[in-house]
């Protein structure tokens, strides 16, 4: 984890973060508390949608406690590696309330075809028309 983050991560969890998968072929790495929200939120949703049950069974399913080491390194177990295609070169990339570890060239491959398909989106362009960036 970044030297810049470690202070803030052990101050507000102690260093306890949760991994777990996301669809985008990531993984999502939150804070605990921060995670005790989002999996409070998923289990009020109604089970009975397939939907919902399958973005359960994504997140909450897989969802596994990692603690940082003295040296601010946090161990990810090789199931969620081996799931996120995670190889030798890795992004770390910072989302506000949690992170995303990408495998560089995935996340690289991603980029791009967000970038080529947010150009094009009126949706995209809609949502940041609405920002003051």
């Amino acid at each position: 984890m970044p030297a810049r983050y470690r202070d803030q991560l052990t101050a507000c969890c102690g260093g306890k973060l949760i991994v777990t998968l996301d669809r985008d072929g990531c993984l999502l790495i939150y804070p605990l508390p921060n995670w005790e929200i989002i999996e409070n939120e998923l289990m009020k949703l109604p089970s009975m949608n397939p939907a919902v049950r399958a973005i359960q069974r994504l997140l909450l399913g897989h969802a596994t406690e990692c603690e940082l080491d003295g040296q601010g390194r946090l161990l990810i177990p090789g199931p969620l590696r081996q799931v996120a295609g995670l190889g030798r070169q890795i992004v770390l990339i910072g989302q506000g309330n949690k992170f995303e570890l990408w495998d560089e060239a995935a996340w690289a491959e991603q980029r791009e075809r967000w970038m080529n398909e947010g150009s094009a989106s009126e949706q995209f362009n809609e949502a940041l028309a609405s920002l003051s960036i």
